[in-house]
């Protein structure tokens, strides 16, 4: 079953000033789509996840990290949440039967302070990626053929290579590939590709 799919990333100093400082070292290692670069949509959330947003900007084409950065810098607080868009490209299949092509799949960079809905940060990421669902990573509605199993290999590793980038640039003191029902995305892949062999 489809499991939601998330990056948390803590850092060792993360007060106001490196909020979005930490967030430029991780979009700078992000592998953006193709097709639709960049950071797509920007928005400003106060105090917690119930409060309206009281900022919210479109890039139309993408933004760089930088451009998108340097619009939420103006508004820095510890109990906001700065939440940006993204695209990555990832193989999809058209339909079941039909080719696959690689296709922007949306990614969203939650960016939090340290007082945003009372210390989520401390449980959640201090910078988290949400993939949104796993499907790419599995595709486990799919009869496992050999060009399944190719296109599910290709996404997880470009899972796996953003992963080590962010690891190698040493922004993070600690980080945490995680799915909301706490099922291990790596025992899923290897179960679903060891029913075959």
């Amino acid at each position: 079953m489809a499991d939601s799919l998330y990056f948390s990333l803590w850092f060792s100093d993360f007060g106001a000033a490196e909020i979005l400082v930490r967030a430029l070292s991780v979009m700078r290692q992000f592998p953006f789509s193709q097709t639709l670069p960049g950071i797509t949509y920007y928005a400003l959330h106060p105090v917690g996840w119930n409060e309206p947003t009281i900022f919210e900007q479109r890039f139309l084409p993408g933004a760089t990290p930088e451009e998108a950065i340097a619009v939420a810098a103006d508004m820095l607080h510890d109990d906001y949440a700065y939440v940006f868009e993204a695209n990555w490209d990832l193989w999809t299949p058209e339909t079941p039967q039909a080719a696959w092509t690689l296709a922007p799949s949306m990614v969203r960079i939650i960016v939090r302070g340290e007082e945003f809905e009372e210390g989520e940060a401390k449980t959640q990421g201090e910078v988290q990626l949400d993939f949104g669902l796993d499907t790419p990573f599995l595709h486990e509605e799919l009869q496992l053929t050999s060009e399944v199993e190719s296109r599910v290999r290709a996404n997880v590793q470009m899972l796996v290579d953003f992963i080590n980038r962010v690891e190698k640039s040493g922004v993070a003191s600690t980080r945490l590939l995680w799915s909301e029902s706490g099922e291990n995305l790596a025992q899923k892949l290897v179960g679903r590709l060891q029913r075959v062999q």
